[in-house]
Parts: structure tokens; C-alpha cells; sequence
């Protein structure tokens, strides 16, 4: 079970989507167990569309 310094929260007001690498993003095309450091650059939030840098550390 992913801990809550391994998870990060888009912080774009009207989206909050929690990026657990438990869960990958099967949207995406992430498999479970990656972390959030080895998401491709480029990758973008499944919900708003943001990018990575849009994101924070939940722990």
C-alpha cells in the first residue's frame, strides 16, 4: 500500500486528483507500481489535463 509521501495531488482548484502508484493510470497507459518520479515527462493528468509540474506531494 502506497504511502501518502509516494502519492501527489494535482493541485489545479476544480480537479484534486491523487496520482497513487498503487494504482498506476490506466488512462495513461501507466502500469501499477510506477512511481510518480518515473512518470514520463510529458505525462498529463487523466482528469484536467495538467502537467506534472501541476502536482504536490500529498505527505
Amino acid at each position: 500500500m502506497a504511502e501518502p509521501k509516494d502519492m501527489y495531488q494535482c493541485q489545479v482548484s476544480n480537479c484534486g486528483y491523487i496520482y497513487n502508484p498503487d494504482k498506476g493510470d490506466r488512462k495513461g497507459k501507466i502500469a501499477k507500481g510506477t512511481a510518480f518520479a518515473d512518470l514520463p515527462e510529458d505525462w498529463k493528468c487523466p482528469v484536467c489535463g495538467a502537467s506534472k509540474k501541476s502536482f504536490k506531494p500529498l505527505g
